[in-house]
């Protein structure tokens, strides 16, 4: 009986040996250390969607999540590496093997990469917002969405046009939304055998046309300002109390039809390109 119960006891602390509670333990630690960090990433995660909220920059917000996973699988590759390097592990070779994927993949979604990094660059600059009418080279219109790859824009004929974020944060944007007025710059071309009482009626014409008009701003500047092929040309520079493209070109059709009537009410000939032949006798 004695026996027996040595030999259980025997067995019973061969099973004890067996066990690595000191490893057991530092698994544990690494857990709640593991458990403590992620809880502070998504602290962090709540107090920056509510400082991008408070900040109507809410284009952010949806990206927030994503680093917030990377950061969390980023600890938990640390932690599992130093617990590997603390038991004999070769740590090395699994990085380097990471290293060897990563170029891989890199290579392959360098493209991908290129657009996440160019969102970034959109987002942190504040280049425009949906909802806002901006000019990417040639083409402008309504931003409709920004994801992590591209910006979705609603171009003046209602077509959708889909940009890679690269593209974009690489040209130069013109956010049209963001400015307080629009310009107007024209040039008025009248004959040359216009008379000086009627180039300067022509002007105070188009100065009395832009001062009487409340959708235009008061520093306008009304100008003779060459003398070209065909015609003497008047320039005129002035701004329009309104950053809406539909509204602005409205504004601008009113000053120029009315430019037009008051001229051919006071007998002023809009110059066209011309030539004049003499035949020698």
């Amino acid at each position: 009986m004695i026996e027996q119960v040595l030999n259980y006891i025997e067995k019973v602390q061969k099973v004890l040996d067996s066990i690595h509670f000191g490893l057991i333990a530092e698994v544990i630690i690494n857990i709640i250390i593991l458990a403590l960090l992620c809880k502070a990433v998504d602290i962090m995660e709540e107090r920056l969607k509510k400082k991008f909220t408070e900040n109507h920059t809410s284009q952010i917000i949806k990206f927030i999540p994503i680093l917030t996973r990377l950061l969390k699988f980023i600890i938990f590759f640390i932690l599992i590496a130093a617990l590997l390097q603390n038991h004999g592990y070769s740590v090395s070779s699994l990085i380097a093997g990471f290293g060897i994927t990563g170029l891989a993949v890199g290579f392959a979604a360098n493209a991908t990469i290129a657009n996440v990094f160019g969102t970034i660059a959109i987002l942190s600059d504040k280049a425009f917002e949906v909802g806002d009418y901006i000019k990417l080279g040639a083409l402008e219109g309504t931003v409709e969405d920004i994801n992590l790859r591209s910006t979705k824009l609603r171009t003046l004929d209602n077509a959708l046009t889909i940009i890679p974020n690269s593209t974009v944060a690489n040209g130069e944007i013109v956010n049209i939304t963001k400015a307080h007025k629009r310009r107007i710059l024209e040039t008025i071309g009248v004959t040359y055998d216009t008379s000086d009482e009627k180039l300067k009626r022509a002007i105070e014409i188009i100065e009395e046309i832009l001062k009487n008009n409340h959708e235009i701003y008061g520093d306008f500047v009304v100008f003779l300002d060459t003398l070209a092929d065909s015609s003497i040309n008047i320039k005129v520079n002035a701004y329009v109390k309104t950053n809406n493209y539909v509204k602005y070109l409205k504004i601008k059709e009113q000053v120029l039809l009315e430019i037009i009537k008051q001229f051919r009410a006071e007998g002023l000939d809009f110059a066209f390109p011309s030539r004049t032949l003499y035949m020698a006798k």
